[in-house]
């Protein structure tokens, strides 16, 4: 839908908008000190960065822009350092529907920055010059590409290898989650795993779960379940290899939800196989999984 899009602002000379939709949330419920006036300019600034700035070269139509939230949990402030969580998630419309499918979830927990109140956030992509600028810039990179992946198969490359080049970038910063050594659930291991061929058959499960799946069920509805179906078990291919990916349970915390909705109404498809394969994908929401019915 989006390429069709795209074509007709092109040649039609549209003025081009931002592409993000995004509510950035400053959360301090933790702190003692969480009533000062800087974490209200942090979000204002934090909101007019990611929604205002363009990042990529393609035209959207105000409908057209991307459903996001970053919430960001800041657990210690002293003078202009923070630490803190960011809690990642966006969404996509379903064609001919009010629904809006959540495609990606995702809580880092190594977010650590330092912001003096009404500084200036600018995103230069040949450098890195805060923490914080970078880390945003990284997710929305992400956030654009796996919807652009949920559109056209591996569409989202181009924004995923942007995200890994920022990446690249912030290793200097000697941030935690830019760097191999950081563990297995961190945003280097989340670009590496989505540019890494090992775990393509993720990223075409996601065309093939929203495209020729939740789009096409107002028109098929069994037709449609059938095709979500295959493209939840196409994940075998990654599965036989790495049992416990990441990018897999990156996957299921933005769908898990909404695969035990489709697969618990009508109309009726084979789904022992499906089961089976859920259980065995993502074994932590098992308790989802038992509720789909045969």
């Amino acid at each position: 839908m989006r390429k069709v899009i795209y074509f007709f602002l092109l040649i039609s000379g549209f003025v081009q908008a931002q592409e993000l939709n995004c509510t950035v949330q400053i959360n301090t419920q933790t702190l003692t000190n969480s009533n000062q006036p800087i974490f209200k300019t942090l979000e204002r600034s934090l909101n007019e960065f990611v929604n205002n700035t363009k990042w990529t070269n393609k035209p959207y139509k105000q409908n057209e822009k991307i459903d996001c939230a970053m919430v960001i949990n800041v657990t210690t402030y002293g003078s202009d350092q923070f630490v803190a969580t960011i809690q990642v998630s966006s969404s996509r419309p379903i064609y001919n529907s009010t629904y809006s499918s959540p495609v990606f979830n995702f809580n880092d927990k190594d977010f650590s920055f330092r912001y003096i109140e009404y500084e200036n956030l600018i995103f230069n992509p040949n450098s890195f010059d805060s923490n914080l600028v970078s880390v945003l810039a990284f997710y929305c990179n992400v956030i654009i590409g796996i919807d652009a992946d949920t559109f056209s198969p591996l569409g989202g490359s181009d924004y995923f290898r942007t995200a890994q080049e920022i990446g690249s970038l912030a290793q200097s910063g000697n941030y935690k989650g830019w760097s191999q050594a950081d563990g297995n659930q961190t945003r280097f291991m989340l670009t590496n795993e989505l540019m890494s061929g090992t775990f393509e058959a993720i990223r075409l499960a996601m065309y093939n779960y929203h495209s020729k799946g939740l789009d096409k069920m107002s028109e098929d509805l069994k037709g449609g379940k059938e095709k979500v179906k295959e493209a939840i078990i196409s994940l075998n291919k990654v599965y036989s290899s790495r049992p416990n990916a990441f990018l897999t349970r990156v996957f299921f915390d933005a769908k898990s939800d909404e695969i035990q909705s489709v697969f618990s109404g009508g109309p009726q498809i084979a789904i022992a196989d499906l089961v089976d394969s859920l259980n065995k994908f993502s074994p932590i929401n098992s308790s989802k999984w038992s509720t789909i019915k045969f």
